[in-house]
C-alpha cells in the first residue's frame, strides 16, 4: 500500500473516489424513472395535504369572513408579508368595533411558515395546496384576501 501523503497514494485515492461516484451514477442511470405529464394531468395531480401553496381567507355564501382585524397574523409574520388596514366603527348599539378594510398578502415575500395561520384565533386564514403561483408581474403577487374571489365561468374547463 502506498502512503496517502505520497503522490501515487493521493492519485490512487482520487481514482477510488471517482469510481465510487461513477458506481452511484450508473446505479441511478439504470433505475426506472417516473415522468409526470404536468400540464395535462393538472386536475388529477396529487399534492400533499400538508403542502402550503397560498394563503386564503374563506368567505361564506354572503361574502363575509371571520377576520376581526386583530393583527395577530401581521405581528407574527417574520418578514412582513401581511398588511392589515382597519378602521374603528360604531355599531348600532353604540359600541366601538374594529372593522377590516383591507387585508394585503404578498405571496412573493411569504416564507410559507404558517405562523400567521397558527396565530389566528378565529380561523380566518388558511393555506390551501394550490401550487401554480407563477406570474409575469410581481405586482400580481400582492393579493387582497378580504375581497371575495369572483369565479370565472370561462376558466372552469382549463
Amino acid at each position: 500500500m502506498a502512503n496517502k501523503n505520497s503522490y501515487f497514494g493521493a492519485a490512487w485515492e482520487g481514482i477510488k473516489t471517482l469510481m465510487t461516484g461513477m458506481d452511484i451514477t450508473m446505479g441511478e442511470f439504470i433505475t426506472p424513472k417516473i415522468a409526470e405529464q404536468y400540464p395535462e394531468n393538472r386536475k388529477t395531480q396529487h399534492v400533499a395535504a400538508r403542502h402550503r401553496g397560498t394563503l386564503v381567507m374563506p368567505h361564506d355564501e354572503n361574502g363575509n369572513n371571520k377576520c376581526t382585524a386583530c393583527t395577530l397574523c401581521e405581528k407574527t409574520c417574520p418578514n412582513g408579508s401581511i398588511k392589515i388596514i382597519s378602521q374603528m366603527i360604531t355599531t348600532a348599539d353604540g359600541k366601538k368595533k374594529k372593522q377590516l378594510v383591507d387585508y394585503q398578502y404578498n405571496l412573493g415575500d411569504c416564507m410559507f411558515c404558517q405562523l400567521c395561520v397558527n396565530a389566528c384565533n378565529f380561523g380566518a386564514i388558511e393555506f390551501v395546496n394550490d401550487f401554480e403561483n407563477a406570474v409575469f408581474d410581481r405586482n400580481a403577487l400582492v393579493q387582497h384576501l378580504n375581497i371575495p374571489p369572483v369565479e370565472d365561468k370561462n376558466n372552469e374547463e382549463a
